[in-house]
């Protein structure tokens, strides 16, 4: 079981000193994305030259004052350059909920641009750690061919075994799990209004099953509400899945000012001084 290594450190967002204290946090998994998932992925998008466009629904009155204005929704749509792949915040925008919570980033890719429609999407919802949602990303605008497969579904299953996590008895192919069993990462049917270019996904029957995707997630106590969860089309190359969760299972620390409530007594800190 893991403890703080620093118990008497404050972990209120509020200081004596003012500001938020910074920690170097571990395990990663269990870190959630210190309130910028935004601002996290945002910024690596537009250091690699992607395009951002802002989409505003509201409602305006005549003679109104900008400040007035009632915002409804809005969409921030980031595109890479050779437009082959991109990236939504959708969190304000109405989203769909995956393990009961509100999803946050839909990433997309597709074969060509005669196409407009998606090869295949990733979502992840919010306090999924923003270093694997960046190192996915990243991993994403280096591709050539973004919807072309390199690689088998071994892959990401090797990658975190190679962190310590464990393969699944039943499933020793198919699922991992870190050593807590609290994070865990599996390839079965994806879960409704994943959206992928997959035929089978459109051609299936009720009573079959689908084609199968990477799910990931993290439920800090038996029964208890996910911390966060991430889905993967069928689509989706497992080499991209595989660097998330390389990312997602490293054992290197994460800088956090914000912890989740749900794991903040699981998470091993040191001030980050």
């Amino acid at each position: 079981m893991e403890a703080p290594l620093y118990p008497d450190f404050p972990l209120d967002p509020s200081t004596p000193c003012g500001g938020q204290p910074a920690f170097w946090v571990g395990p990663r998994h269990l870190a959630g994305d210190d309130g910028r998932l935004y601002d996290a992925i945002a910024d690596t998008l537009s250091g690699l030259g992607w395009t951002s466009l802002t989409i505003v629904r509201g409602r305006h009155e005549p003679d109104e004052a900008p400040e007035d204005r009632q915002v409804l929704r809005s969409t921030v749509l980031h595109i890479s350059p050779d437009a082959l792949r991109w990236a939504q915040w959708s969190l304000a925008d109405e989203p769909f909920h995956l393990g009961e919570l509100p999803i946050a980033w839909q990433i997309s890719a597709r074969a060509d641009t005669s196409s407009p429609l998606a090869q295949w999407s990733a979502y992840f919802t919010t306090d999924v750690p923003g270093e694997a949602v960046t190192d996915f990303l990243v991993a994403l605008d280096a591709r050539d061919q973004p919807a072309v497969p390199l690689a088998g579904p071994e892959l990401v299953l090797d990658a975190v075994a190679a962190h310590g996590w464990i393969r699944d008895i039943d499933q020793p192919q198919a699922a991992a799990t870190d050593l807590t069993f609290t994070s865990h990462i599996s390839l079965g049917e994806v879960p409704p209004l994943i959206q992928d270019a997959d035929p089978l996904a459109l051609t299936t029957e009720a009573d079959e099953a689908g084609p199968a995707g990477w799910q990931a997630w993290a439920e800090p106590a038996l029964g208890a509400p996910c911390l966060w969860a991430a889905s993967f089309g069928a689509s989706v190359p497992h080499d991209l899945v595989a660097v998330f969760a390389a990312s997602l299972s490293s054992t290197a620390p994460v800088l956090r000012r914000v912890l989740p409530e749900a794991t903040q007594e699981r998470l091993l800190r040191v001030p980050a001084i």
